[in-house]
């Protein structure tokens, strides 16, 4: 009986082991948790992520194969982006028509300046499955998007918002 006492803690502990590393794999992906500290960032990466505290991505997109219509509007309210992780960023914020609010983790790399945001099939709970590259310059976004099947171009500018105040 001892055998199988001690045999079972063994198991049990084995599994809490599993599941604590688990958890944190798991949040360590998501970047879920606590962001790098400002003061910290190399100053061009400071200087991104205090410029979009607060703005609007306002702007219109296309739909591949349906280039005899016109753009259509395209809008995200960022809160804040935060950086979480050697090249991941949290973006907080509403996305589109879908006024849907929640923190989106992204890849994110500078080419000289230019900061790039990179999503390839990620997945975000009741959107969907998007693959991006967004390219941010001054106060202008561009870039590509695919959702599934059908993809397209967007574009616009980041102007600054009252309606962002959390």
């Amino acid at each position: 009986m001892p055998r199988l006492s001690r045999g079972l803690r063994i198991i049990a502990g084995s599994i809490l082991l599993l599941l604590t590393f688990g958890t944190g794999w798991i949040v360590a992906k998501a970047g879920i948790g606590s962001a790098m500290d400002l003061s910290n960032l190399p100053e061009r990466e400071r200087l991104f992520s205090e410029k979009m505290r607060n703005i609007s991505m306002v702007g219109r997109f296309t739909v591949d194969g349906r280039e005899d219509r016109p753009a259509r509007p395209d809008s995200y309210d960022i809160y804040s982006v935060e950086k979480v992780g050697e090249d991941r960023w949290r973006f907080n914020a509403r996305i589109g028509e879908h006024n849907l609010s929640l923190p989106v983790v992204v890849t994110m790399r500078w080419v000289d300046d230019t900061p790039v945001i990179m999503l390839t099939n990620l997945t975000i709970p009741t959107l969907g499955t998007f693959s991006v590259r967004v390219f941010f310059y001054g106060d202008r976004y561009a870039g590509t998007w695919q959702h599934g099947s059908v993809g397209g171009h967007m574009f616009g500018n980041i102007v600054p918002s009252a309606d962002t105040q959390r």
